[in-house]
């Protein structure tokens, strides 16, 4: 497999700056229910914070799902943005968790490690671009423990990701990671080159067609890459959205660090239903 540049790595990761089960499990930290559990129809989630185990780390992994639901949920993994785990992706969780999703917040840094701005976060990203395996062995070590719960249906998987995390998911579906489905929003496409027989995973990539940091040759790159490997994928471009367009925080990014990202909300509902939409016939 080639190895990204440093160069083109540094490159890349300057892109993705916006961006109980049954008693067999005990919450690291108890965190809170979002809802009254006053009724069997209504929504009660279960959020807790739990550490896994991965290469010369512990992940902090944030965990959400619906304690009313009956049953086994599929899962689906949640990767950052270049920010590591924040407000955003936890968010995310939930609004999975509400679907009826088993939703794990994926840790990538370790030891709960963020970043406040674009040095500390290129600091904290670039070893996962120079190194697409051990991003993908720590995105494994995740599904790993998500599947340890009675709660899961480990026969049903797949993994979202923001910015830095769509880059993240789509190597880990190109390095042959188990999952059904990956979806990618506002990542980048440069990355490790798919091989035929490898993938598992159907794709689908939601982009920003005015994202200056996705230009149209690496759009047209990464299809032919896809196409050339026969790999079944979806690719879906949304016009006048910038990078970080799912990110309500993404202005307030963009006038503090000086950077072309943006949030906006025509295309953020537009991809969440495409991704609900996705899951929807991934899993019928």
């Amino acid at each position: 497999m080639k190895k990204l540049s440093f160069v083109a790595v540094v490159i890349a990761a300057f892109i993705f700056c916006s961006c109980n089960d049954n008693g067999n499990h005990s919450a690291t930290t108890a965190d809170s229910t979002s809802m009254p559990k006053d009724s069997s129809n209504k929504v009660t989630l279960k959020e807790e914070s739990v550490n896994v185990p991965a290469d010369t780390t512990n992940m902090q992994c944030f965990i959400a799902y619906d304690e009313n639901k009956t049953g086994s949920r599929p899962i689906v993994l949640v990767i950052p943005e270049w920010w590591g785990v924040s407000d955003f992706v936890k968010t995310k969780a939930r609004d999975l968790a509400q679907l009826g999703y088993f939703a794990v917040v994926v840790d990538m840094y370790g030891n709960g490690k963020t970043a406040d701005n674009p040095d500390a976060a290129t600091a904290a990203a670039t070893p996962f671009y120079k190194n697409p395996q051990m991003a993908t062995a720590r995105i494994q070590a995740a599904l790993t423990k998500a599947k340890s719960y009675n709660q899961a249906d480990t026969s049903k998987t797949a993994a979202i990701g923001f910015c830095f995390g769509g880059t993240m998911v789509l190597n880990a579906a190109k390095l042959g990671l188990p999952l059904d489905g990956v979806v990618s929003f506002h990542g980048g496409l440069q990355g490790v080159a798919p091989k035929k027989n490898t993938v598992k995973s159907k794709i689908l990539v939601l982009n920003g067609e005015a994202d200056p940091f996705v230009p149209r040759k690496d759009v047209d790159a990464f299809k032919k890459q896809l196409d050339a490997a026969g790999v079944p994928y979806t690719f879906k471009d949304y016009p006048n959205a910038v990078h970080a367009f799912t990110n309500p925080k993404a202005n307030e990014y963009a006038a503090k660090f000086k950077m072309p990202v943006g949030y906006n909300e025509q295309a953020a509902t537009q991809s969440w239903d495409e991704m609900k939409s996705f899951f929807a016939n991934l899993w019928p």
